[in-house]
């Protein structure tokens, strides 16, 4: 989607953010874990299909963007690994054969791997948004990050469409100043306490009416444990809101980019 002239031209900063990942890993990953924030079932599902399909969850948008194809492949192996983690922590995951890529997925991976040439498995929010169990999640994916998989969340740090323009600049900002605090600054049972009461934070709920594009930050987060997390992207986004996306680690772990984060071992 972002490899269009036009968009990769509109999307200049936060492209060229995706294309920095893969050089600055030590080592080409096994796969990548997409925390979607673009899908939603009543338990954390993962995706485990060895070829998953796409997924056009938008509507209005130009007639070749939904003709866009990733042909990356699915790991089985890496998707039955998160429900055995999750299995062990007590924590249920369930499994789907059939969910292909959506857009949070495919419109981030194609600027990092445009060959579709590193497995993909997508992971599933829990509907209940619940901030501290989705955090606990992350902390029981932790292994995978010493086993070569990049866990990335897709969300986006000020997602409120109905002020998608200057008059949420000011809640952005806000927002995205405490985002900052607490990831940049703030580690351990710190900063997981203040991401479990995120709605707490100046402009919460103008910033994220709803949490479903924030709550994937909660898996790497809980996934990077103590390593401080760094900036990798931001800007006035359209030259009114700010958004920012980070990383944590040095090597496999993001939050946010479609949009939230990067976790790098």
């Amino acid at each position: 989607m972002m490899d269009e002239p036009d968009t990769r031209a509109r999307f200049a900063r936060m492209y060229a953010a995706l294309q920095a990942i893969p050089p600055s890993l030590p080592e080409r990953p096994k796969a990548v874990l997409v925390v979607s924030g673009h899908w939603e079932e009543a338990e954390f599902t993962v995706g485990t299909s060895a070829a998953p399909g796409m997924v056009f969850d938008y509507y209005g948008f130009p007639e070749h963007t939904y003709r866009i194809k990733y042909a990356a492949p699915g790991s089985p192996e890496v998707a039955q690994r998160v429900v055995d983690l999750g299995r062990q922590a007590g924590i249920v995951v369930r499994t789907d054969a059939e969910r292909g890529f959506d857009h949070g997925t495919f419109s981030m991976l194609q600027p990092m791997y445009p060959d579709a040439d590193v497995p993909v498995v997508q992971l599933a929010m829990k509907a209940n948004m619940d901030p501290a169990q989705h955090f606990a999640l992350g902390k029981a994916l932790a292994p995978l990050r010493d086993e070569g998989v990049l866990i990335l969340g897709s969300g986006q740090s000020y997602h409120n469409l109905r002020r998608w323009n200057t008059s949420g600049r000011q809640a952005s900002i806000a927002f995205d100043g405490w985002l900052r605090d607490v990831l940049l600054r703030r580690t351990g049972v710190e900063r997981e306490r203040a991401l479990e009461h995120w709605e707490e934070a100046p402009s919460a709920r103008v910033a994220h009416p709803r949490e479903e594009h924030l709550i994937p930050l909660m898996v790497v987060a809980g996934a990077a444990a103590e390593e401080p997390a760094t900036v990798v992207y931001g800007e006035d986004f359209f030259g009114a809101l700010h958004v920012s996306s980070f990383r944590f680690g040095s090597d496999t772990t993001a939050t946010g980019f479609d949009d939230l984060g990067v976790s790098a071992r």
